[in-house]
């Protein structure tokens, strides 16, 4: 699978969290896909500097994107 192909699959398993966020009043956006298939993501809206936006990241936003695009080692916010 092509890098582009990977990142269009991360869109797609995002938009399926984004209304989660947006519910929260903040949404995520993606940065880049690094060589090593890292994620690098930007909280938005009331996710950027939320208590919770690490768990949420980790527990959620990853979750979902490593459960739907296997080749993914990681999610991070930058």
């Amino acid at each position: 699978m092509e890098k582009n192909e990977i990142l269009e699959e991360v869109k797609i398993a995002l938009e399926g969290i984004r209304p989660y966020l947006q519910a929260d009043g903040g949404d995520i956006s993606i940065v880049e896909l690094t060589d090593d298939m890292v994620v690098k993501v930007r909280l938005q809206g009331a996710c950027d500097g939320c208590p919770m936006s690490m768990q949420t990241l980790k527990n959620g936003v990853e979750m979902v994107i490593k459960t739907k695009v296997p080749i993914i080692k990681e999610v991070v916010a930058v």
